[in-house]
């Protein structure tokens, strides 16, 4: 058997590193940055009111109280997308509303509450007055250009994994595309002459099949773009075609199911004939077997990922080691995701004493105490899915390690 650190490496240095294109910023959710966003122009880039009130000279209002108000004229109102006609002097005001952009001549904005409607007539059109209860200093309720971004200043690293706030920071700047690495098309593969799709009655020996629709998911919450290649029975020669039509379109394909030492596994059979496959035995439980390639395509090389077909083991080798190999394909710079320090709340199953590192399936949530807890969820062999469905981490127990109520132990977090 080969440990899982080692069967990380080889598969991850097998993979093809990325290259970059230039994305859509609009459509790069999830996508890594390949290169620095560098602001062509300051955020905001004017001086405009953080409030609706009305703009002023700090000055004019500074000795202002709600005893003693100030009475200025209102020259008109600006609105967010016009400017005012004329600068503000000595005794005068303009309306604004948040957004607009400050008058020449206001180095401040009293907010509307601190205003005396009551006491003025007809605001918002010139010629009118308005009182103001209060004094402001100069810059009150004004956002400066350049406040948020200046010009020429570093935006977003090269590395950064996109995420919907930095959509909008690149929308603020302008950035209708960017230099990234793409998402990767990834098809699944389902084989095994027993498995029964679309509800159709089961006779003796068949099982619905139900790999498909999971790994099709993760690939979605992995960033993928999924490609359903369908479910295939134990026939080499059409497993074969299959295969090389998925070379043919995919940038990986996930195979599920036939990678085990049996003698009549015939994914194995025919990833055999393409050649270069490597079959491994990793010491973890479940998913111990597992094989992968890097086949040629026609665009370059295409790994292949060959995992088990139990459901469990299925997902727990989609995380542990097909999920990194397609991040770090994807440029990621950290394509292992998140393991942190949990507390068990109660004792989990203790391993099998067979040298293989357990990945048991537990539920997690974050306490009073703000750290992370987690419980084992109630069935942990590697066919029970249902049991496994209520899972939220993978909690990693070395080979005879028994785990009571109150250890710290890591945890992978599913996504």
């Amino acid at each position: 058997m080969i440990e899982l650190a080692e069967a990380r490496r080889v598969l991850l240095a097998a993979c093809p590193r990325p290259e970059p294109v230039r994305l859509d910023s609009a459509g790069a959710d999830g996508c890594v940055l390949a290169a620095d966003v560098i602001a062509p122009a300051n955020v905001p880039p004017f001086d405009n009111s953080s409030v609706d009130g009305y703009a002023v000279r700090a000055v004019d209002v500074a000795g202002a109280a709600e005893s003693s108000p100030v009475r200025l004229h209102v020259l008109g109102s600006v609105l967010a997308g016009s400017v005012a006609g004329r600068p503000v002097g000595e005794g005068q005001a303009w309306k604004v509303m948040t957004g607009a952009p400050l008058p020449e001549g206001a180095d401040a904005v009293v907010m509307v509450e601190r205003t005396s409607a009551t006491r003025t007539r007809q605001l918002g059109t010139a010629g009118d007055l308005v009182e103001v209860l209060s004094g402001v200093a100069a810059g009150a309720g004004v956002r400066r250009a350049g406040s948020d971004v200046r010009a020429g200043e570093l935006v977003l690293a090269a590395g950064t994994v996109l995420r919907p706030a930095h959509l909008g920071v690149l929308a603020s700047v302008g950035a209708e595309q960017v230099q990234g690495y793409r998402r990767l098309r990834v098809g699944v593969l389902v084989t095994g002459d027993e498995l029964v799709t679309g509800g159709a009655e089961l006779r003796p020996g068949q099982i619905y099949e139900s790999n498909r629709a999971m790994l099709l998911a993760l690939l979605v919450r992995a960033n993928c773009e999924p490609v359903d290649l369908g479910v295939a029975g134990d026939d080499v020669a059409g497993l074969h075609e299959l295969l090389s039509s998925a070379l043919r379109r995919c940038d990986a394909v996930l195979t599920c199911g036939g990678v085990s030492m049996g003698d009549s596994d015939p994914v194995r059979a025919v990833l055999d004939q393409f050649g270069g496959l490597n079959w491994l035995q990793v010491a973890i439980r479940p998913a111990k077997p597992f094989a992968f390639g890097v086949l040629p395509g026609p665009s370059g090389p295409v790994p292949v990922l060959g995992l088990p077909g139990n459901p469990v083991s299925a997902l727990v080798s989609f995380e542990l080691l097909a999920r990194p190999a397609l991040r770090q394909m994807m440029g990621h710079p950290d394509p292992y995701g998140c393991t942190v320090l949990g507390i068990a709340d109660a004792p989990l199953p203790r391993p099998h004493g067979d040298g293989r590192t357990a990945f048991l399936r537990v539920s997690c949530r974050f306490g009073p105490d703000g750290r992370l807890h987690v419980r084992p969820v109630a069935g942990q062999d590697s066919h029970q899915l249902s049991a496994s469905a209520a899972a939220t981490g993978l909690a990693e127990v070395p080979d005879g390690r028994r785990v009571e109520a109150g250890d710290e132990l890591p945890v992978h977090l599913l996504s």
